[in-house]
């Protein structure tokens, strides 16, 4: 699995739990406490974010960190 892979499983991953939970990015950023902007460019694939923010978005998200890099 390559970088470009994990970025994309981590960007549809994040979109499809935050669209199925009906969550704006708006939301997930105030429950993660980072930007909107970093959501964007997490699931436009512009970013790799770290392991602080991959845990904080988890959280946001009520899953685990493995869950969002799932196929």
């Amino acid at each position: 699995m390559n970088n470009n892979n994990v970025k994309k499983i981590l960007a549809d991953n994040i979109r499809l739990l935050r669209t199925k939970k009906r969550y704006s990015q708006e939301a997930i950023a105030d429950f993660a406490n980072i930007g909107q902007s970093k959501i964007s460019e997490i699931e436009n694939e512009h970013s790799n974010p770290n392991l602080e923010t991959i845990i904080k978005i988890a959280n946001a998200l009520q899953v685990r960190v493995k869950d969002l890099f799932e196929e």
